[in-house]
């Protein structure tokens, strides 16, 4: 297409370039395309074919004829030469046709058929004075995905044309249809006074067993809340971050993060809502998308609600309702006694959710715990130590480790103490391999070790439990290792096998006593979780040594959480990550830019020690065990310097024949496909039908192969939506199996088969995700982990005129091309990108930020309890710990009032105030 101009015939055409290529067109970028209107004052009015409908295309069945009708109507007073229509281009090509007669529908008979004649062009007709001239456009779709037409009008001595989009669908893709158009509800929402309200009723304590140090309630202080909420940013984030201002710094980041949190729970706040009566304690409240976390509200959240009133001066005080069930949409509530006697079910509530602050007030814990641990932590090359580590010969209890990761667990066994030892490498490489063995070396050879290992997740804590009692010829006795696991942790979660090395009662996660947990040798659990160890009494320097898996994906405050208040000086720490994968979920883009988003492992390399690879402080692991050769050759250019080494054998595997690749030694295939991004209801999340039913297809293919199995598949796309719309178009296939999720979800997990689903199909809603960072595009951290999830299959469904906007996603595009593994729609023009697509630090490489109309696709992680607790005495004899079944037998007596006698006491100075910690229940 060419430029747009003016004249009297028409209020706006298009002229006509050369080349007979019809290339991308974004309807929902080039308003010329399909929205504006012919004037009735115009000389040949020309109707646009296939109008939009609520703004988008309309949709044709594959292998039905959609047909549409374009009038050509002469307002003059002469007659006017049509000297010719002609389709300019099309795309996919050939896809419509022209005609002079209707063509005849699909079941009409053979002779009907044979009858119609449809043609690219046609020729010559004069245009009397006021009559008006039909003729038929047609398309026939083969396959689903956006059908564009450019129509071509030579009109006396102008030239016209109009565009026509159909979008092709499937019985997939129609199903998944939502009759909800998308609406951004606005409403003048009554702001609650979050500090007066009338007490409700809170749930039954889930156990009885308290913990010996209460968590301080860390308010926010006044002058902070308000230069953060003024939108300033408090001086202290824009100073150099050192040992003295350590606490300060990062405890102002937090509270912008919180402050983020509090707003976008407010923009889930309820306005003129009614309650149903259950049963004689409860009412329920129905809410909508709380399948989808939107709010994240658990067990023992509360609510403000208040009777809905045209009054805005009134001074009716919101009651707080405790939440003591939730059931799919819905949650169970109980208030004040007079709340419940007066209620109607004609009435009408406003309702504010309020903020769980427990996670944050253990960040501010770690934080100011932290200043006590001095440069070798913090800052080690600040300090004046120097570490040399002396190694000894051992023993490999897994024999598969290569030579890095065998001299990588002699420096671990090795170590002193502080600074902390890293190790590091891209995904595939056996990081979380190399720190079972050091555990497992430990286990077995040290009587005196105590080791703690985190995650920042529940899902990569069970993996190392798994990998821990897997270890061939090693036996761990299970009164020595323990599950940790936060109350909030739904029993259901936890794999049945690993339920024995778990704590719980009525099926609810506890900590157990301090007499039980001195006696585990290994104990596993998230980095939040950990602070109930400290909670309940274990004492700085109880652990000989300290284990952060995936220690990248954390901020620096939640790492602090295990090292601050459970490490001492002779404790040895050991992270575990790649600091060019995911880093930590931040929601406030403030805090995030200012410190918050960088982990404490990525930091560390800032040291020079670090950065320059010093066998005494860091290992850097380079073989991948994971991914075939073709899947791993463009992150390690893009991201590692090309010094990946791929150790999976270059062979052809069978899960290919089903797929019929077009290049069998090149497992990377990307399907192109011109979808439609939408949204419903009032949901932000995008999702694309097209994509969703093209990798339901993809899937059936792959399942044609009996030696797959849907654990063997992996589905990943950026939009919560699309998750939930791929798993509706995957339940007539009965898969359970098959995991469908976001990147953060796969981060750390490996499958056979990855699909890769992009969703993203206009340029202007692409813009809108660089803006904020939400989606796949502009995040090389997100596309890097995407990538490389896969070990012997990857595929790629998604539009390549908007994934080409990406430098990193380009190359992949032209990668799969170069190498004959491209299939779909016509490949666009590379673009020339200005700056190299082999740096890094050239992007923002953040990650999502939430915002109430942005699609929050991340999510904070599982320790969100509301902790109810009651007090132990201290001294208190316990005879017996349930563990599981019963398994949590205290063999080894302790001394719990020679242990406490130890345990430091830290002042905490918040806001000007010096607090005593008291206990961690809520």
């Amino acid at each position: 297409m060419g430029t747009s101009v003016q004249n009297d015939w028409d209020e706006e055409y298009s002229t006509i370039g050369d080349k007979s290529d019809v290339g991308f067109l974004d309807f929902e970028d080039d308003k010329s395309l399909n929205s504006f209107d012919p004037l009735d004052e115009d000389p040949v009015i020309i109707t646009i074919p296939f109008p939009f409908v609520g703004g988008k295309p309309q949709s044709a069945l594959i292998g039905e004829t959609s047909v549409d009708s374009i009038s050509i109507r002469n307002t003059t007073s002469e007659p006017i030469e049509l000297w010719s229509v002609r389709i300019f281009s099309s795309s996919p090509e050939d896809s419509y046709t022209l005609s002079m007669m209707k063509p005849p529908s699909d079941d009409a008979d053979e002779e009907a058929h044979r009858a119609f004649m449809g043609s690219n062009s046609l020729e010559d007709h004069t245009v009397q004075p006021g009559q008006t001239h039909t003729i038929w456009l047609s398309c026939k779709p083969r396959d689903i995905g956006l059908h564009t037409s450019i129509v071509h009008f030579d009109v006396g001595n102008e030239k016209i044309e109009r565009v026509a989009f159909l979008l092709a669908e499937d019985v997939v893709s129609q199903a998944l249809f939502s009759n909800r158009p998308y609406s951004r509800p606005y409403c003048q929402r009554k702001k609650f006074d979050h500090d007066q309200y009338v007490i409700g009723s809170r749930p039954t304590r889930q156990h009885t067993q308290g913990f010996r140090y209460k968590l301080p309630k860390y308010a926010i202080p006044l002058d902070i809340r308000e230069i953060i909420e003024h939108k300033e940013i408090p001086d202290v984030a824009l100073e150099e971050l050192n040992i003295n201002n350590y606490a300060k710094f990062f405890s102002t980041l937090v509270v912008m993060e919180e402050i983020h949190l509090e707003e976008a729970m407010r923009a889930h706040d309820m306005v003129c809502v009614t309650m149903k009566r259950r049963g004689n304690q409860f009412l329920s409240l129905e809410i909508p998308d709380l399948a989808e976390r939107r709010p994240s509200i658990i067990y023992g959240d509360y609510i403000l609600a208040q009777l809905a009133t045209d009054d805005p001066d009134s001074d009716i005080r919101p009651y707080q309702g405790y939440i003591h069930r939730i059931e799919a949409d819905e949650i169970f509530l109980r208030f004040d006694k007079l709340f419940h006697m007066c209620h109607q079910a004609e009435n009408l509530y406003n309702v504010s959710f309020a903020y769980n602050r427990l996670n944050m007030r253990r960040l501010y814990q770690a934080i100011h715990a932290a200043e006590n641990l001095g440069q070798e932590h913090l800052f080690p090359c600040q300090s004046s130590f120097r570490r040399v580590i002396k190694t000894s010969s051992f023993t490999l209890l897994n024999p598969a480790l290569n030579n890095e990761q065998a001299r990588s667990v002699g420096m671990i066994l090795g170590c002193k103490g502080a600074p902390p030892y890293v190790i590091h490498g891209p995904p595939g490489t056996g990081k979380t391999m190399t720190l079972i063995e050091a555990i497992l070396q430990l286990y077995m050879t040290r009587r005196k070790s105590r080791i703690l290992v985190c995650a920042s997740s529940n899902t990569a804590a069970d993996h190392v439990l798994e990998k821990i009692l897997g270890m061939d010829g090693i036996v761990v006795r299970e009164n020595e290792i323990f599950r940790l696991n936060a109350t909030s942790r739904p029993h259901e979660d936890v794999r049945p096998d690993f339920l024995r090395f778990c704590f719980f009662n009525d099926m609810v996660f506890q900590c157990p006593p301090l007499k039980a947990l001195l006696r585990y040798k290994i104990i596993i659990s998230t980095y939040m979780s950990a602070s109930l160890l400290y909670g309940e009494g274990i004492r700085q320097g109880h652990f000989s040594h300290i284990f952060l898996d995936e220690a990248g994906q954390a901020s620096e405050p939640e790492t602090m959480v295990p090292i601050s208040g459970l490490c001492a000086r002779d404790t040895v720490i050991v992270l575990a990550g790649d600091p060019k994968q995911l880093g930590p979920v931040i929601y406030s883009k403030d805090a995030e830019n200012y410190g918050l988003g960088r982990s404490y492992l990525e930091r560390l390399f800032e040291c020079k020690y670090y950065g320059c690879g010093n066998e005494n402080y860091v290992t850097k692991l380079v073989r991948n065990y994971r991914c075939h050769p073709a899947i791993l050759e463009l992150p390690s250019k893009l991201f590692y310097n090309s010094e990946l080494i791929a150790c999976k054998e270059d062979n052809t595997s069978s899960v290919y024949d089903c797929m019929d690749l077009p290049n069998k030694s090149f497992p990377v295939l990307f399907v192109g496909i011109q979808g439609c991004d939408e949204r419903e209801g009032n949901n932000p999340s995008w999702f694309n039908r097209i994509e969703a039913s093209k990798v339901v297809e993809i899937i059936r293919k792959l399942m044609r192969n009996a030696d797959l199995s849907e654990a063997d598949i992996g589905v990943i796309t950026p939009y919560r939506q699309q998750v939930h719309k791929l798993k509706k178009a995957l339940e007539s296939l009965e898969m359970p199996d098959l995991k469908v999720g976001s990147v953060e979800q796969f981060q750390g997990q490996e499958r056979q088969i990855i699909i890769v689903s992009t969703v993203r199909s206009t340029v202007k809603h692409n813009d809108f995700d660089k803006v904020h960072n939400l989606g796949f595009l502009s995040n090389p951290r997100r596309f890097n982990v995407a990538i490389t999830r896969a070990r012997s299959l990857l595929i790629i469904v998604g539009n390549p005129h908007i994934i080409t906007k990406d430098p990193h996603w380009d190359n992949l595009l032209r990668y799969c091309a170069d190498n004959g593994s491209y299939q779909g729609c016509p490949l666009p023009p590379q673009e020339r990108h200005e700056y190299p697509v082999d740096e890094l630090a050239a992007y923002n490489d953040k990650q999502d930020i939430s915002h109430p109309y942005a699609d929050g696709e991340v999510e904070w992680h599982e320790d969100m309890p509301n902790q109810h607790t009651s007090e132990v005495e201290h001294g208190q004899h316990i005879s017996e710990v349930k563990c599981g079944d019963a398994h949590n037998q205290c063999s080894n007596p302790v001394d719990l009032d020679d242990y406490s006698s130890k345990q430091p006491r830290y002042e905490v100075d918040w806001g000007g105030l010096e607090i005593q910690p008291t206990g961690w229940d809520d």
